[in-house]
Parts: C-alpha cells; structure tokens; sequence
C-alpha cells in the first residue's frame, strides 16, 4: 500500500519551533514535488512550502524565513523545519507528494499522495 506518514506535530509555545517529517512507503520509484500544506478551522487548505526532487524550494509568504522545507530523495521523505512559530500558524499540516511514480506489474503509474494530517498548536 503506497502512503504518506506525518510526524512531529504537537503543541508549542509561540517562539518556539517544530520540525514535521513526512516519508513515503510502497513500491513508489519517485517523487516529482513533495510539499507541506496546512488548514486552519474555518479557512481552506494552503500552501506552506513544496521542493522539487533537484531540490528548487518554494515558500508561502508567511513562512519566509521562518520555515525550512528539505528532502530525502533516497528516502522519499519531506521536511519542515519551523521556527520562531506564531499563533496563527496553528493548523493541520498535510504532507503531499505531486506525481509519485508507482511500480506496477506492468510498469508505472502516476498518482498524487496526500498524508492524514498531523496537528500543530502553537499557544501559551
């Protein structure tokens, strides 16, 4: 079964930082893009940041400087490193992986691959 795990949420205080993984397991032979999105209550799911598998970086504005995304192509595994955490970045982070290849009997498919979610609160 291919899939995405999430780990390293958890309740923070503002200032401090957390660092998401997200690995992928199957038979997946590559992953195009892997990225982090998050969903707040009442708003809708957004981009926080996503890296290519040549490792171009892309951010939302309100994690510049603030956020680090990395991965592991050997792993097929995705990072979040988060500091300096604010109120508002509380939410369910998601991992994604945009256009997993899949080994198949008959050779490959394509398929996008979301994680279930992992909570991070950031309050006093």
């Amino acid at each position: 079964q291919v899939q995405l795990v999430e780990s390293g949420g958890g309740l923070v205080q503002p200032g401090g930082s957390l660092r998401l993984s997200c690995a992928a397991s199957g038979s997946i032979r590559s992953i195009s893009s892997m990225g982090w999105y998050r969903q707040a209550p009442g708003k809708e799911r957004e981009l926080v940041a996503a890296i290519t598998s040549g490792g171009s970086t892309n951010y939302a504005d309100s994690g510049k400087g603030r956020f680090t995304i990395s991965r592991d192509n050997a792993k097929n595994a995705v990072y979040l490193q988060m500091n300096s955490l604010k109120p508002e970045d509380t939410a369910v982070y998601y991992c994604n992986a945009d256009r997993a290849e899949i080994a198949t009997t008959w050779g490959s498919r394509y398929l996008e691959l979301w994680g279930q979610g992992t909570l991070v609160t950031v309050s006093s």
